[in-house]
């Protein structure tokens, strides 16, 4: 029977209805998160089939980053104007054409228009489920926080495994196929059983001018750190351009939002509430505590362990398992204690399940290494939930829209800054010892025969990329210290009645 209701969010509904509600916009939302990190692992197969140099083949993941981030301050305008339901519907119905399209492009060029098309549908479809859900929020925002950012923390842990089985076993373009039956569920069930969300201020103009100034700075920075992770130089000419541009970008927004005030689609005025700002910058550190390592991990298992690509995906999945566990628990402790304690708990955990990683190397015990990932994935899990709640904490209804906005564009850069600085750390690394070895064999440093030189040379190369790895979990480390400044502003409701 389809539910023709339409949800007054200006009412409390009971927690189990909201729940329900919760689980089919999640589902909605699954199959964009998966494939944002998906195809990642399908790049080198993609330049095999399409004989296509990697500069080319990798827009098949820079567009798709790109134009979620291009669609992202469209949302806000988009729920004011029309209803939440049938937005989210157009949605998915784009992310499922993007996808066919994605699996059967004849050539590069249509693989890559595909993707941006999803991409966009994704950038939608992300703050959309965020927004809806915290408008019914009520007291629960913890709870509900846990269930929505299910597909945001299992995505990049789940993505991989499932890329990485899909490529050793099927044809690349089944990452994409794997899609359409998940789509056209939550289509049908959004269509069946999910309310209305009336449209929240039809007379609201859309702030033309702020959407493209901050859909521009986004994708100008995203583009640009993309580019320092590449040349592994934060200083490169690429880098320096677009993320300037970025920057100038913001400042020039900055100054529209001031003269727009309420009406900009970024309001200025968020910023004035302490835990919206905290959890933005505790969710810009994120990128780099959850991001970081996980762009380590996979190499730490192929290349330090000396694992196949699939046998590297199913390592990673205590740390998943980690996160699911830890969702409930986190999403009821933030509703009863806020998020400071969770978020600084949460820390403790992520450290304990990282800093080991700092000294594992080759012949380290994978049943230690499977514990350590689990505590890990429970640390990440129960920092990033409480997090986005809190970023909600103190505002009016009407201001959710906007703040689903900006923490969204904050957590697309973080994440892309922190890939950029843990890939050029380890990038330097490998880069300076490998030229102080070639200085120590040209000055006869090493006394090895000639015919053990290359085994020397393995082993020390082999060495020199732990130690490369052991940086990056370093960085992570330290990242992980410096979030519980921001996280000491969060909510606190102990000692409150």
């Amino acid at each position: 029977m389809i539910d023709h209701r339409s949800i007054d969010t200006n009412d409390e509904m009971p927690l189990t209805e909201v729940k329900k509600i919760a689980w089919i916009l999640v589902l909605g939302a699954l199959a964009p998160m998966l494939d944002s990190t998906m195809a990642n692992i399908a790049v080198n197969h993609l330049a095999s089939d399409f004989k296509s140099g990697i500069d080319l083949i990798q827009w098949v993941i820079t567009g798709y980053v790109l134009s979620m981030a291009v669609a992202v301050p469209f949302t806000g305008w988009l729920t004011n104007q029309f209803d939440g339901k049938k937005i989210f519907i157009l949605s998915e119905i784009l992310f499922l054409l993007g996808s066919i399209g994605s699996a059967i492009a004849p050539d590069l060029h249509m693989l890559i228009a595909a993707r941006l098309l999803q991409g966009f549908s994704a950038g939608l479809i992300t703050p959309l489920l965020t927004s809806l859900l915290m408008s019914l929020a009520g007291k629960n925002a913890g709870q509900l926080m846990a269930t929505v950012g299910l597909p945001m923390v299992i995505g990049p842990i789940l993505g991989p495994v499932i890329g990485a089985l899909i490529i050793e076993y099927m044809s690349w373009r089944w990452i994409f196929w794997i899609n359409v039956p998940v789509v056209i569920i939550a289509l049908t069930l959004i269509w069946w059983k999910l309310p209305h969300f009336p449209a929240r201020d039809e007379g609201a103009h859309l702030d033309f001018v702020g959407v493209m100034l901050t859909s521009s700075a986004s994708a100008f920075l995203i583009y640009g750190i993309t580019k320092a992770a590449k040349a592994a130089n934060l200083l490169n000419y690429d880098t320096v351009v677009f993320a300037g541009i970025g920057l100038g970008l913001i400042i020039i927004y900055i100054i529209w939002a001031a003269y727009r005030k309420t009406a900009a689609v970024l309001p200025l005025s968020l910023f004035t509430h302490r835990s919206f700002n905290a959890s933005s910058i505790g969710l810009f550190m994120v990128g780099l505590i959850v991001n970081g390592p996980m762009l380590v991990l996979p190499l730490f298992f192929q290349n330090g362990r000396h694992m196949t690509i699939v046998a590297a995906g199913l390592s990673l999945i205590p740390q998943g398992i980690g996160m699911l566990v830890a969702r409930p628990m986190i999403g009821k402790l933030t509703d009863k204690l806020g998020a400071r304690y969770v978020v600084m708990f949460s820390l403790v955990m992520s450290l304990i399940g990282t800093l080991p990683f700092a000294f594992f190397n080759a012949t380290s015990s994978m049943v230690l290494i499977t514990i350590v990932l689990f505590i890990r994935g429970i640390g990440v899990g129960g920092v990033f939930m409480p997090l986005m709640t809190d970023a909600f904490t103190g505002l009016e209804k009407g201001d959710i829209a906007q703040a689903t906005i900006g923490t969204r564009i904050i957590q697309n850069v973080g994440g892309a800054f922190g890939s950029a600085i843990v890939a050029t750390a380890m990038a330097n690394s490998m880069q300076n010892a490998l030229s102080g070895m070639k200085s120590k064999i040209a000055a006869g440093a090493y006394h090895v025969s000639a015919q053990q030189m290359p085994a020397h040379i393995k082993a020390l190369t082999a060495g020199f990329q732990m130690d490369a790895y052991h940086l990056a979990f370093w960085i992570a480390i330290v990242v992980s210290l410096l979030a519980f400044i921001p996280a000491m502003f969060l909510t606190n409701k102990v000692g409150q009645k």
